[in-house]
């Protein structure tokens, strides 16, 4: 048996380390919403004549079409992105990237959203977590018998979205990278994993609880922790590895989704042992002595 419960100072200091740095530029500067929320116009081309961001917005103002942001995904690729703009003036400002750059536009991708419907789509999402959080909370508190399990899976869940959505705060603010209805996907997963592999652990904790009813939940955990550990990591390399497939060869399209779902997976493995697990065993504890103290 591995004592797993002796180093929790350790895993909060990793825990810091990774959400503080998050938690600050998901504060201070947000996350970069793609036109999936906020409407507009999102076109994708390739150039094949090579050009500068500066150069694609001055041809777009000698046009007379608004563009926001250029963003270079990969080599004479760009993403352009803009106010919702109609069909013609999409081919308008493309002929325009011909004739100065003397070389072939080919549109890659077109995506129009309006305002109202990108609204929707935020409300909608953040709808669907609340629920799921209160869902989850419910039910495995009921399943356990006992509220401090379904709180210390959540707050768990709350740890690994948080590094979720401070690590895109972080590649919005040095790339530019923007959250869109792909990301909320991953989001959502994410939860599901993480719970998924909680519960598998918390399970493992009540039958030995059962079967040992006088030792301490601290080494029950560790004991169901040093069973499960192979388990979970074998389970959880199986999906890291196809992941990371995803995010070197695959497309640019899917790329930051990838991304999303291979961080999350990560903090849903890290968080089921070294967080939801410890902080069982701290309010146990709290609760022994707050007993000890009242009838002594």
């Amino acid at each position: 048996m591995i004592r797993f419960s002796r180093y929790w100072f350790i895993y909060i200091c990793i825990s810091l380390i990774v959400l503080v740095p998050g938690i600050y530029t998901l504060i201070r500067f947000g996350l970069r919403p793609s036109v999936d929320f906020i409407g507009g116009t999102l076109l994708g081309l390739s150039i094949e004549k090579t050009t500068t961001g500066e150069a694609v917005q001055q041809i777009g103002k000698e046009q007379g079409v608004t563009i926001l942001s250029v963003q270079k995904s990969q080599e004479n690729q760009y993403v352009i992105r803009m106010p919702v703009v109609s069909q013609e003036e999409v081919v308008k400002i493309t002929k325009a990237i011909e004739e100065k750059t003397l070389g072939k536009v080919i549109i890659e991708r077109y995506e129009t959203v309006g305002p109202i419907l990108g609204k929707e789509l935020l409300a909608k999402s953040i709808t669907a977590a609340i629920f799921a959080i209160i869902a989850i909370l419910l039910y495995v508190a009921y399943a356990f018998k006992d509220i401090k399990f379904g709180v210390s899976a959540i707050i768990a869940l709350v740890h690994d979205v948080l590094v979720v959505f401070g690590s895109f705060a972080l590649f919005g603010y040095l790339w530019g990278v923007e959250v869109d209805t792909l990301f909320m996907t991953a989001f959502l997963t994410t939860m599901s994993f993480s719970v998924h592999d909680t519960i598998v652990i918390f399970d493992r904790i009540r039958e030995y609880r059962k079967r040992e009813g006088r030792a301490s939940l601290q080494d029950v955990c560790d004991v169901a922790l040093t069973e499960t550990m192979g388990r979970s990591l074998i389970n959880s390399f199986t999906i890291i590895f196809m992941l990371l497939a995803l995010v070197l060869m695959g497309g640019e399209s899917i790329k930051w989704f990838a991304v999303a779902l291979l961080i999350g997976t990560v903090t849903g493995t890290y968080s089921s042992p070294f967080v939801a697990t410890p902080l069982l065993i701290l309010w146990d504890k709290i609760e022994k002595n707050q007993k000890r103290k009242k009838y002594a």
